[in-house]
């Protein structure tokens, strides 16, 4: 496995790609900026949902972190295929026997190969960190958002009087993102991430938005991702340096006109390739 750093362009249209809960559900935006976020969280349930759609959550690709699932009794699946048995909140006392309960939630889920696990419950089987982390996406301009008042014709309850209920919705009209994420090769060694795996992640990232769709979230999609592999393990270069490499900007006559952009042919993104550190490639994945 080669270390990677990438960057992944997405942007949505008349959708709300991540509403915070703390603020009614609008979008979550920098208030000092007014650029818009997305949550690494959010995008690693995209991943998750995808990968389970492929494989139907079955080994080696279940998913752990998903809609109702009681993570005590995925790890008693660990500690019945170990033969042992749990003591509340402990590890086994041997080092093996921890090692081989932990192995078994790594062989069995995807999302704990990829992305790490705190599995420290009332049934322990220890923690992952998983080589692959993405940062908050960030919108490349500040966003506008919208609020919609709603109306339906069926009520909650029973109340003949009352004929309709209000609701509100938010949307962004339009907004590109820029998430910046690391693969660790030394983490994925440790947790078995392989390089399937791998072909999967890239997969997912580009066809995610395309089973992820609802009103709420408009049109979302991926736009481009570019991989900076490196030949070595502890890496060829730094992160922050290969991510200069990639601008994203306004094309200077919607900049000039002073409008907000409304799709992505209002930008242009160009990736500086020339005198690349030794041991450096870029891929694109999107």
């Amino acid at each position: 496995m080669n270390r990677y750093d990438f960057v992944y362009f997405f942007d949505v249209a008349d959708g709300n790609p991540n509403g915070d809960p703390d603020a009614g559900n609008l979008p979550r935006v920098d208030p000092d900026s007014g650029q818009g976020l997305v949550t690494d969280v959010c995008l690693k349930r995209k991943v998750r949902n995808f990968v389970s759609i492929v494989h139907g959550d079955k080994p080696p690709h279940e998913i752990y972190v998903k809609e109702r699932a009681v993570l005590n009794d995925q790890h008693e699946r660990a500690y019945k295929d170990a033969g042992l048995k749990p003591e509340s909140k402990k590890l086994p006392k041997k080092a093996e026997d921890a090692a081989r309960v932990t192995a078994f939630m790594c062989k069995n889920f995807f999302d704990i190969r990829a992305f790490g696990a705190v599995m420290t419950t009332e049934v322990n089987c220890g923690q992952v960190r998983g080589p692959i982390q993405f940062s908050f996406a960030r919108s490349i301009d500040p966003i506008v958002t919208l609020e919609h008042a709603l109306t339906r014709c069926a009520v909650t309850k029973k109340d003949q009087d009352k004929e309709r209920e209000m609701g509100r919705k938010f949307t962004v009209p339009y907004g590109l993102y820029r998430a910046h994420g690391f693969i660790n090769p030394f983490l994925a060694d440790k947790t078995c991430f392989s390089d399937d795996d791998l072909e999967l992640f890239k997969t997912a990232l580009g066809q995610m938005f395309e089973y992820d769709r609802s009103a709420a979230r408009g049109q979302m999609a991926p736009r481009r991702c570019v991989a900076f592999r490196h030949e070595s393990k502890l890496g060829n270069g730094r992160a922050h340096e290969l991510f200069d490499r990639v601008q994203c900007r306004l094309k200077p006559e919607v900049d000039k006109e002073g409008r907000f952009p409304r799709g992505f042919a209002d930008y242009v993104l160009q990736v500086d390739d020339q005198n690349l550190p030794e041991g450096i490639a870029i891929e694109y994945w999107v």
